[in-house]
């Protein structure tokens, strides 16, 4: 890793970190983007694990998206952040492409980026002046650009371990099944008590914004309740007001705020009946 950062810090021109290669070959092949250099950081030991520790789990920057949905215990932790990497692309894209890639390709549409958020992950980064550990919605800045300086690697995606009663959800609405981007999309995250209430809440949405959306009033409604129709209404009419969406091809701003809300209530309705299960 010592290396890799070296040779990005002592890069003249543009460069570029290939782990999966699955937004960087194409841009490549298609003539929007020509590195002076090309970092492979898949051979760094670990790069490629996945790694539980009483802490939670540390998912390395070259860990195809295909893997998260093979490891029964992420799965059970953290299934909204593992169907979320499972959406990305069609089944041979994921045995490549990677969260880390997905977080830095800056996307604001990008799948597994609202899951991560939603779920209070951290990007651990190694550069030039040391190692950092940031939110991950503090790594997107704009479409396209990150807040990493020059050098700077993020070799992992780290998860805490869940409290008991948790869980997440994430879904998107795209035109069909697969090999499409989202036109809105929504990750939730709670805690209950024994009593069902929620005591802990994070909603995050995508593609209404430059960047994901971590939406605090939404947060807000959602702890002290049992996810009711009332409180589920103001989730939905809060997410609708928080987004920020533009008018395109895919959709536009009021069709976008319409739906945010209802894939935030969906998600919500998801991960509050998964923590209930638990």
């Amino acid at each position: 890793m010592e290396e890799a950062v070296g040779l990005l810090t002592g890069s003249a021109g543009t460069a570029a970190i290939l782990a999966g290669g699955s937004d960087l070959l194409v841009r490549m092949k298609g003539g929007f983007t020509e590195p002076d250099l090309i970092v492979d950081i898949k051979s760094i030991d670990g790069i490629g694990e996945i790694r539980q520790t009483a802490e939670g789990f540390s998912i390395g920057a070259a860990v195809p998206c295909a893997m998260l949905g093979e490891n029964e215990a992420l799965k059970r932790a953290w299934p909204g952040v593992v169907e979320a990497a499972r959406l990305i692309g069609s089944k041979q894209v994921q045995g490549r492409c990677t969260i880390v890639g997905n977080l830095c390709n800056a996307s604001p549409a990008a799948d597994s980026v609202p899951a991560l958020v939603a779920a209070g992950a951290r990007a651990s980064i190694v550069g030039p002046a040391g190692r950092r550990t940031i939110a991950v919605e503090a790594v997107p800045t704009a479409p396209g650009k990150t807040s990493l300086a020059k050098g700077e690697i993020i070799d992992a995606i780290l998860l805490d371990e869940r409290p008991a009663r948790s869980a997440d959800a994430y879904l998107r609405f795209i035109p069909r099944t697969e090999m499409d981007i989202a036109v809105v999309s929504a990750g939730v995250s709670l805690t209950l008590d024994t009593a069902g209430t929620i005591t802990a809440a994070r909603v995050a949405l995508g593609a209404v914004a430059p960047t994901v959306l971590l939406v605090e009033e939404a947060a807000r409604i959602l702890v002290g309740s049992k996810a009711d129709e009332a409180t589920l209404q103001k989730l939905e009419e809060a997410c609708s007001a928080a987004s920020r969406p533009i008018d395109d091809k895919r959709g536009t701003v009021a069709f976008r705020k319409q739906v945010a809300g209802v894939m935030a209530r969906r998600a919500a309705t998801i991960a509050y009946t998964r923590a209930g299960d638990r």
